[in-house]
């Protein structure tokens, strides 16, 4: 993995838009119908091979393929992973008490920007009701094939792939304890990620349920970091044998633009966060809830080879950062760890779920990337004089 040695170098979290050609083919094939494979192979393709040369064309420096395959978490757990059905989603945890703070926010919101426009329409939770086991070859051979071809000439100074934790996913109604429970998520998963690695791109871990775990007000703080550890845990079990310096982890919040007023803060699950046996660290930074925590770098040492990615620019809103801005977000951390241990991120992806109406449009992202590249070079001009 590559510090930012010359100059800062930018990256994101990995969702980015799907074209509406293979939005259309997605919805077809999640409501049953007919599908070509052929056809839907080469929009596919199409799509990755356009999105990583739009990244680079927009100063993005470490690409991935926008996981334009994925119709969301849920859907591609249950493509990888043998073991799982769907169940009816009752919100939990912080979600259930943001809904309760503000009922009428988010009675509009799921049904403008969760719901509306999504290729499958109703999002099911996950429930393990028998053995797990990796069943995800075929796939995940094809996303490793689709973005080797992409990247080929495409100029990008890295490569990375996202993959799920191997932590909490979904509920538990087969194995005995929470332990085996995710031992048997971290044995599947370790094909993936091995695989990923093995292809030659950065392993990017994403889990939102880490920081949901210290989010939740139904937990003490002593059961969250229980929790959080053993969640920890599991991930490690994962990545057993691939080098740290091949792997990103990410954690956020799991929902976008809302009051969020029950977000853990960083410094509550931090030294947690450090555990975990990756070189860069991926979290939110630039949304009004979180944009103060480079604080917690103050108190907190990084260790010795690892890279910050902090967001600063917001998958939350429709505004686009100013660039001087973001190089003020980007100088707050390399003046706390290091110039060459920060990378410029995101906050989140821009779709994490396949839709047609994304709560940031398109073209507002791409000048999100825009200013996030000027603000990187501005920020370089101060750190490297």
């Amino acid at each position: 993995m590559q510090h930012s040695t010359e100059r800062i170098l930018t990256t994101h979290t990995g969702s980015l838009p799907r074209p509406h050609a293979l939005l259309d083919l997605m919805k077809a094939r999640a409501s049953g119908e007919p599908v070509d494979d052929a056809t839907y192979d080469a929009r596919l393709r199409a799509a990755v091979a356009a999105i990583v040369r739009q990244q680079v064309e927009h100063g993005v420096d470490v690409v991935t393929d926008g996981e334009q395959s994925k119709l969301g978490f849920a859907t591609y757990v249950r493509e990888r992973l043998a073991g799982f059905e769907p169940r009816p989603r009752e919100r939990a945890g912080s979600f259930a008490a943001e809904m309760a703070a503000f009922p009428e926010y988010y009675e509009q919101y799921f049904q403008r920007a969760m719901t509306g426009g999504r290729v499958v329409a109703r999002v099911e939770a996950l429930t393990c009701v028998g053995p797990i086991s990796y069943r995800g070859q075929e796939a995940i051979q094809r996303d490793i094939a689709n973005l080797q071809a992409a990247v080929q000439g495409a100029g990008a100074t890295e490569v990375f792939m996202p993959a799920i934790a191997a932590s909490h996913i979904g509920n538990n109604e087969y194995y005995r304890t929470e332990e085996e429970y995710l031992a048997a998520i971290a044995d599947a998963m370790h094909e993936e990620y091995q695989a990923i690695v093995d292809a030659g791109f950065l392993l990017q871990v994403d889990d939102p349920g880490l920081a949901g775990i210290f989010s939740n007000p139904a937990l003490d703080p002593a059961e969250q970091r229980r929790q959080g550890e053993v969640a920890v845990e599991a991930i490690n079990h994962a990545l057993r044998g691939i080098p740290v310096e091949r792997v990103r982890f990410h954690t956020c919040y799991g929902i976008n633009e809302g009051p969020r007023v029950h977000d853990a803060p960083l410094s509550a699950l931090v030294d947690v966060i450090l555990k975990i046996n990756a070189g860069a660290y991926s979290f939110e930074a630039a949304n009004a809830r979180h944009e103060h925590e480079y604080h917690v770098w103050e108190r907190v040492k990084l260790p010795a080879g690892k890279i910050l990615i902090p967001g600063v620019i917001t998958h939350a809103s429709n505004i686009v950062e100013h660039p001087e801005w973001i190089a003020e977000r980007i100088t707050r951390y390399a003046e706390r760890v290091g110039r060459e241990n920060v990378i410029a991120g995101t906050d989140c992806g821009f779709s994490s779920q396949a839709t047609y109406t994304p709560e940031v449009h398109p073209t507002v992202m791409w000048a999100k990337f825009d200013a996030m590249a000027e603000g990187a070079r501005l920020a370089s001009e101060q750190l490297w004089r």
